[in-house]
């Protein structure tokens, strides 16, 4: 009896891994093969998958909607922002850190207060403690450089004793691949084990959960600060890229994006929210050319259709595909 389930799930083990090597092998070559801008286009959905696969962790994993991952993306930033400002010569790894612990402390922050809340009453504390940070961000001028931002040199690529070498676009996009890569085993290792089973166990059922005996408030303020880290490497990232940060991106309407990019994909499913952000910015670029102030309205029904016809997202829209 126990063998036929594992025999039925093997094959799909093995399809997940092959379509994943498929799709890691396309964005490896995709950089030799793309124009300028659609390279730096692809590398720019997967600094904004990997945004919203952090905001999944909550809503698709704990059945927390957190509309402060604007809070969380925008710390990273201004975090490598700080590291590549002050420290010299410029530190690639001090950037990646600096943005962790600037998005891991504030994710502390929220989580203490946020955890406390539950539903609409959560969403509503995170979209609060993100416009916090942004009036902050904005008006603390001789630090963050207010609605003008900062800006900053890219820094090498350094491993010592083995390579320091300025990034290209190209081996930039395919850094920026390993760091998403290893970020999306690690969270989907995390996901897949006790402390994973319980956060879908309180997203399910929250008071039974706490009837077993699990304290679920501190289950869920790891989740948050989780999340909060994953969101920080993100914001760094893209800091790096783009050698500059501002304001802009710690204002709620990137939380409200991050949201519809789960939505789209399809939540609970970590690949969901690449597939969702991908699709979205495609949408939004290719609409934009040719309706430019107006493309936010054919953009808004496909959304609305998607969440009327597709409820499970694009990829659970394939999974049932393929399955039939």
């Amino acid at each position: 009896m126990t063998t036929v389930p594992a025999a039925r799930s093997a094959p799909s083990v093995a399809g997940y891994w092959a379509g994943f090597a498929i799709v890691l092998v396309l964005l490896v070559v995709a950089p030799l093969v793309l124009p300028p801008f659609w390279r730096r286009f692809v590398t720019e959905i997967l600094i904004w998958g990997l945004l919203a696969m952090s905001s999944d962790i909550l809503i698709g994993y704990t059945g927390m909607v957190s509309f402060g991952h604007s809070a969380f993306f925008g710390l990273g930033m201004y975090g490598a922002a700080a590291a590549l400002l002050t420290m010299k010569p410029p530190s690639l790894w001090l950037a990646l850190l600096y943005g962790l612990v600037g998005a891991g402390a504030v994710a502390v922050f929220v989580a203490y207060f946020a955890t406390r809340l539950r539903d609409i009453y959560f969403a509503i504390s995170t979209l609060v403690f993100s416009q916090i940070f942004y009036v902050i961000i904005f008006t603390w001028t001789d630090v963050t450089g207010g609605e003008n931002g900062l800006t900053f040199p890219q820094p090498p690529l350094t491993i010592t004793g083995l390579i320091e070498a300025r990034f290209t676009p190209e081996s930039f996009h395919w850094f920026v691949l390993a760091v998403v890569t290893t970020a999306y085993l690690l969270v989907r290792r995390i996901t897949r084990s006790p402390f994973g089973m319980v956060l879908q166990s309180i997203r399910e059922n929250e008071p039974r959960t706490r009837a077993v005996g699990y304290h679920v408030e501190r289950y869920k303020m790891v989740a948050v600060m989780l999340s909060g880290l994953v969101a920080g490497l993100a914001g760094a990232l893209y800091a790096i890229q783009n050698k500059f940060a501002a304001p802009d991106f710690v204002f709620f309407t990137v939380s409200g994006e991050v949201v519809i990019f789960n939505v789209m994909g399809g939540m609970g499913t970590l690949v969901g929210p690449f597939a969702g952000a991908a699709s979205f910015l495609l949408l939004r670029e290719g609409l934009s050319r040719f309706l430019t102030e107006y493309y936010l309205i054919p953009l808004g029904i496909i959304f609305t259709l998607i969440v009327i016809f597709l409820p499970q997202g694009l990829l659970g829209f394939l999974r049932r595909r393929l399955n039939q």
